[in-house]
C-alpha cells in the first residue's frame, strides 16, 4: 500500500490506536521544545508529575520571547528554567541565542522524528521533514515525561508545488496565497504535506517559512519532504550524519490535492487584523507606511536577513519609517557579521534588536497611533502589536525593504534595480556556546524559584450539573490573543491568579470583574463564542486562567486544534452549538444550564442547554473520544493522572 510522508512517520511512532483519519492515535514524541512564556509552567506540571528526568531522546528550553526585563519577573523565570534544565536532563538555550524554531531548525531538527513544541509555530521544523507539532505545555510536559501525545489522525492534503519563484517573489508570498486559498478555519484535522517538481527549488530556510506560517490555518502540522536540500542544509550545520531520505510513495492517496504553481505567484501581504485577509501589494501600493519589522520565527533565517541586506546596501531608511530588524538566532548575526551585512544594515540606520521574539508578540517597538506596520511575522491579530490602533500588514522580506526605502507600501518589483540573489552557504558558523547542557550532578541543582512563581493551580472534578452566567460572548475568529493578552502581560505567565486579571481586556476589560463575582457566588462561568473559537497561540493559559476564575464549559459554533485541547486538559468542556443558529438564542448574561452534563458525557447522550433567562432550550454536541470524557471528569489532566495512579 502506497503511504503519505505523514502516514510513514506517524506509523513508525504509533503506539496507541490504529492509522485512519479520524481516530485518536497516540504516538512517540522523540524531541520536545519550550519557550519561556509557556515553559514555565510547562516546568511546573512536569514536576508536579514527580518524573525525575526526562523520557524524550532531545528535550530543548529555549529562552526567547520574555527577554525585556523591566521587573523581576521574567528573570526569575529565566533561573528557574535554566535550574529545571540542568536538574532534569534538558538543554537550557539562553536568551540572546535565538528565537526558539529557528535555533531547533539550524541545530536539533532531525528528518524523520516528531517534535512537540509549547508553541504554536512548532510546525516550521517541518520544512526539515519533521513531524513538528505545536500543543499547549501540559501536553509537551507529558511528553517529556514519556507520555504518548494524542492526536486525531490527519487527513492529508497534498499541496503539490511545480514552477520556480520569480524574482522579488519569496517564500511569504507561498504561504500567503495558501492562506489565500484556504483560510484561516474549517482545517482543523488536516496535515499540508508539499510535494511536486518545485519543492527542489526551494531550500530548508524558504520550506520553514512555509511550514511555520501554515499554523495560521489551523492545520496540524505541515511537512516537506527530506531530500538533497534537507541534506545540503544539514550537512552546512555540521549534522550531516542525521540525514535521512523521506518521501511520499508516488501514488500515494490524499484527502485533496491543490496544485500552486510558484512562477505565477505576486507579492502578497495579509491586511488587517488577520492573516487569512489576503490582498495583493499592487492594491494596497502607495499607503504611507510608519514602521516596518524584519524578523520572527516566520522570517528571520540568513536567507531573509542577507535578501533584505542586499537590497538596502548603499541606501537610507525612509526618514518617516522606523525599522527595526530582528535576526532569529545567534548564527544568523554571526553570519551576517562575517559577510559585512551587518555593517551595511547599520550603515541603513537599522535599530537592531535582540535575536528573540520581541516586536512579533507586542513586547518591544509598539506602533505610533493609528500607524501603519509593514512585518515579516505570522500574526497580525488586533492590538497583538501592543497598540490597539495600529493597522499591521503581513509581508515577505522583499516587500519589507521596498517599504523601507520609499516610506510606502511598493511592490519591490517596481524599484529601479534588479533583485539580489542570495545563495545558501556550504557552511554556517557553528557555536553552541549559549546551550547549556544539563547537569551531570542533577540531585546537587537546586531549583531557583522567585516569588511570581507558584504552584499550577488545581480544579475540581466536572459537577453533575453545570447552571451559571454567560460571562462572555464574542464573535468569530476569537484568538488566544483576545482571550489572554501576550506582550508585557506575559511577565504574569507565572502566576496565574495575576494573568488572569487580563483574561479578555481586548475586547472587554469589565470581564474580569464580572467572573469574579459570579465564581465567588458559587455559581459558574459560561462562554459562548463563534467559529474558530482560540485561534492562534498555543498559550495554555488562554484556558488555564479561565479554569481559575470558575469558567466550566465554552459553547461556540467551532474550535481551533490546540485551544480545544487546553481546554480538556483543564477540565472545561468544549461544546459546539448542533445547530449554529442557536448562538442567537443566548446574550452575555444570560442564565443557562446544562443538566446532567457530567453522566451525559460518560454516556454519550446529546447535550441540552436550558436558557433560563429567555425561557428556551437547544441541543449542543460535545464529541469527545473516552480519554478526554475521563480528562474532563476528573477536573483536567492532572487531576485525571492522580485519579489513575491511584487505582
Amino acid at each position: 500500500m502506497s503511504k503519505t510522508l505523514t502516514q510513514k512517520i506517524l506509523e513508525r511512532h504509533l503506539v496507541k490506536g490504529v492509522y485512519e483519519p479520524g481516530n485518536e492515535i497516540g504516538v512517540r514524541i522523540d524531541q520536545t521544545l519550550t519557550q519561556d512564556a509557556t515553559g514555565t509552567m510547562a516546568c511546573l506540571q512536569f514536576e508536579a508529575m514527580g518524573i525525575d528526568r526526562v523520557r524524550t531522546d532531545h528535550s530543548v528550553s529555549f529562552v526567547d520571547h520574555n527577554t525585556i526585563q523591566i521587573g523581576f519577573e521574567n528573570a526569575d523565570d529565566h533561573r528557574y528554567l535554566q535550574t529545571i534544565a540542568a536538574k532534569y536532563g534538558i538543554d537550557y538555550s539562553r536568551a540572546g541565542n535565538g528565537i526558539c524554531h529557528q535555533v531547533h531548525l539550524e541545530r536539533f531538527g532531525r528528518p524523520g522524528t516528531t517534535l512537540l513544541g509549547s508553541d504554536s509555530h512548532t510546525p516550521t521544523g517541518g520544512g526539515i521533514g519533521q513531524i513538528a507539532i505545536g500543543a499547549g505545555g501540559l501536553d509537551v510536559a507529558l511528553a517529556m515525561a514519556g507520555e504518548p501525545f494524542y492526536l486525531t489522525c490527519p487527513r492529508v492534503i497534498r499541496i503539490n508545488l511545480v514552477g520556480r519563484l520569480s524574482s522579488w517573489i519569496s517564500a511569504k508570498d507561498v504561504i500567503l496565497k495558501i492562506l489565500e486559498i484556504f483560510g484561516t478555519k474549517g482545517n482543523v484535522g488536516c496535515i499540508f504535506e508539499y510535494s511536486g517538481p518545485g519543492v527542489k527549488t526551494l531550500t530548508v530556510p524558504e520550506r520553514a517559512t512555509i511550514t511555520n506560517m501554515g499554523a495560521e490555518c489551523g492545520v496540524t502540522t505541515s511537512i516537506f519532504p527530506s531530500d538533497e536540500q534537507t541534506r545540503d542544509f544539514l550537512r552546512a550545520q555540521a549534522r550531516e550524519e542525521e540525514w535521512e531520505k523521506m518521501d511520499a510513495d508516488p501514488n500515494a492517496e490524499y484527502f485533496k490535492v491543490m496544485e500552486i504553481n510558484l512562477s505565477e505567484l505576486v507579492p502578497l501581504a495579509a491586511t488587517p487584523h488577520s492573516p487569512g485577509n489576503i490582498s495583493t501589494v499592487r492594491e494596497l501600493e502607495g499607503m504611507e507606511v510608519n514602521q516596518v519589522c524584519v524578523g520572527s520565527c516566520t522570517n528571520s533565517s540568513y536567507r531573509d536577513l542577507m535578501m533584505v541586506a542586499k537590497i538596502l546596501k548603499g541606501k537610507k531608511v525612509h526618514p518617516n519609517v522606523s525599522f527595526i530588524l530582528a535576526p532569529g538566532s545567534k548564527q544568523v548575526v554571526d553570519m551576517l557579521a562575517r559577510e559585512g551585512a551587518l555593517a551595511d544594515l547599520l550603515e541603513t540606520g537599522v535599530r537592531l534588536e535582540e535575536n528573540a521574539c520581541g516586536f512579533c508578540i507586542g513586547n518591544s517597538q509598539s506602533p505610533q497611533t493609528d500607524a501603519v506596520s509593514l512585518r515579516t511575522s505570522n500574526r497580525n491579530f488586533l492590538a497583538r502589536s501592543g497598540t490597539k490602533s495600529a493597522s499591521v500588514y503581513l509581508v515577505s522580506p522583499e516587500t519589507a525593504a521596498a517599504a523601507i526605502i520609499t516610506g510606502k507600501i511598493t511592490d519591490p518589483r517596481d524599484l529601479d534595480f534588479s533583485c539580489p540573489e542570495v545563495a545558501m552557504p556550504g557552511e554556517f558558523i557553528v557555536d553552541d556556546s549559549m546551550i547549556i547542557p544539563p547537569s551531570d550532578d542533577p540531585a546537587g541543582i537546586e531549583i531557583y524559584r522567585g516569588p511570581n512563581i507558584g504552584e499550577p493551580p488545581s480544579n475540581d472534578p466536572l459537577p453533575g450539573n453545570v447552571a451559571g452566567v454567560v460571562t462572555i460572548k464574542v464573535e468569530d475568529n476569537t484568538t488566544t490573543d483576545h482571550i489572554i493578552p501576550a506582550g508585557a502581560r506575559m511577565k504574569y505567565r507565572s502566576n496565574v491568579p495575576k494573568y488572569s486579571e487580563f483574561l479578555f481586556e481586548v475586547v472587554d476589560p469589565l470581564f474580569y470583574g464580572r467572573a469574579r463575582e459570579i465564581r465567588d457566588s458559587g455559581r459558574h462561568n459560561i462562554i459562548v463564542g463563534g467559529l474558530s473559537y482560540g485561534q492562534g497561540s498555543s498559550r495554555e493559559h488562554a484556558a488555564l486562567c479561565p479554569m481559575y476564575m470558575g469558567v466550566k464549559a465554552v459553547i461556540a459554533k467551532s474550535f481551533e486544534r490546540i485551544h480545544t485541547a487546553n481546554l480538556i486538559n483543564f477540565g472545561i468542556v468544549p461544546i459546539t452549538f448542533k445547530n449554529e443558529e442557536d448562538y442567537g438564542k443566548v446574550d452575555q448574561g444570560d442564565e443557562l444550564e446544562l443538566p446532567d452534563i457530567g453522566e451525559k458525557i460518560r454516556t454519550g447522550e446529546t447535550l441540552i442547554v436550558k436558557n433560563r433567562t429567555r425561557g428556551l432550550q437547544f441541543e449542543v454536541d460535545c464529541d469527545l473520544s473516552e480519554r478526554a470524557k475521563g480528562i474532563v471528569l476528573s477536573g483536567g489532566m492532572l487531576s485525571y493522572i492522580k485519579n489513575k495512579k491511584s487505582i
